[in-house]
């Protein structure tokens, strides 16, 4: 019977793997074709401008991120739709408050058109709103409408944006585009949602939940989008671009093995499945990092082809910014487990982490080189520290 309960659970989780992934990939997909012509057409310079304000971006949307974990957390335990709703809708309000009161000193800090940070920021408490959504169908282990989700988020926040670009519109009317298909593609979610199962309850949850989850996401964010935001600051507008187009990388290696996360956070959060599914998720994570890391290293010379010669000094370092993804993916699905138990003071580790990076790239780099090097080594270092404490957590919660 134990063999048999084993066997149908790991044939679920391949299954919910495969169906996030292809909506993920969609997603990426997308996202990467925003990146190319984006980069071609904007040139070093403009580019720079437009990536730094994505990193922006998704430094806010950590609430979002957050969100999504503590929704599917609670929907788990037995919470209902309407009370988890409710919390979406409160922090969506304090996220839209905070972009607008932000965006005067993101702009002077990164030296960017108050059109263009504001269209980036404002689409931080959008992202909100479809968090909670994707946090419900997470929670109930719908996977399938989850990856249709989660593949028409990431086109309708690119198509527009691309199609602005292709008219010559600059960064900030691209980003503003891409705010309205987020925000349509939120409002559709909702679609997908079932009634609430019997017995599921309507407690309110307080957005302290959320705030204890952001610390842990805003680490992890911090580690893998802070160091754009610095190379925009201490580099040269030229090199900044070459930084960023480097960084695709880094997003592949560490956004493309998310299904993983995804998919056994659920089990993560029940004290039965926990400790086997965080073992599960650290060791085919850092398998598919391997994997990436490999095929970015063989496939760098086709990037002078794809999007010009002007970013062919990046090439040889591509393999580098893909292994600094893969470092963050395994980071991140140790701090998942984190959360998923309530154990969110794990999140120190990375908070090290990202000041010992900071400080790195603020006093030892100056070239686009030193900067991945103390990005890479960090990454590595966090992630090997952040996964053992994490199964000994895991291990620790179950024997009490």
């Amino acid at each position: 019977m134990g063999r048999m309960t084993r066997q149908s659970l790991t044939t679920s989780a391949v299954a919910g793997v495969t169906m996030v992934t292809a909506g993920s990939m969609v997603a990426n997909v997308a996202s990467y074709l925003l990146h190319l012509p984006a980069s071609r057409w904007l040139g070093p310079a403009g580019y720079g401008e437009f990536a730094s304000l994505l990193a922006a971006q998704l430094v806010l949307a950590v609430p979002a991120l957050a969100l999504q974990t503590v929704v599917a957390r609670e929907v788990v335990r037995g919470r209902g739709a309407h009370a988890v709703r409710q919390l979406g809708y409160r922090c969506a309000v304090i996220v839209g408050i905070a972009a607008l009161l932000l965006a005067p000193a993101v702009a002077w800090a990164l030296e960017t058109g108050m059109l263009a940070t504001v269209s980036a920021l404002i689409t931080a408490p959008v992202l909100v709103l479809l968090a909670t959504e994707q946090g419900l169908l997470q929670g109930a282990a719908r996977f399938g409408p989850l990856s249709i989700v989660l593949a028409g988020a990431g086109i309708a926040k690119v198509a527009p944006a691309v199609v602005v670009l292709a008219v010559g519109g600059g960064p900030g009317f691209a980003l503003a585009a891409s705010a309205v298909g987020t925000g349509v593609v939120a409002l559709a979610a909702r679609v997908f949602a079932d009634p609430d199962p019997a017995g599921a309850t309507s407690t309110p949850i307080g957005v302290a939940a959320v705030l204890k989850a952001s610390q842990v996401q805003l680490a992890l964010i911090a580690l893998s989008s802070m160091d754009l935001v610095l190379a925009r600051i201490v580099l040269s507008n030229d090199d900044a671009g070459l930084y960023a187009l480097g960084a695709v990388a880094t997003k592949a290696a560490f956004w493309l093995p998310q299904a993983v996360g995804v998919v056994l956070y659920p089990r993560m959060a029940s004290p039965a499945h926990s400790v086997q599914a965080v073992r599960s998720a650290i060791a085919v994570l850092v398998g598919l990092g391997a994997v990436l890391v490999a095929v970015v290293a063989v496939s760098a010379p086709l990037v002078p082809l794809l999007v010009g010669e002007a970013y062919q000094p990046v090439q040889s370092l591509l393999w580098l910014f893909a292994l600094q993804g893969a470092c963050l993916a395994v980071l991140q699905g140790a701090l998942l487990s984190a959360i998923a138990g309530e154990r969110t003071y794990l999140a120190v580790i990375a908070w090290i982490g990202f000041a010992v990076e900071m400080a790195g790239m603020l006093t030892l780099a100056s070239t686009v080189g030193q900067f991945i090097g103390v990005a890479v080594t960090v990454a590595a270092s966090t992630a090997m520290v952040a996964s053992v404490l994490a199964v000994r957590s895991a291990r620790h919660a179950v024997a009490v």
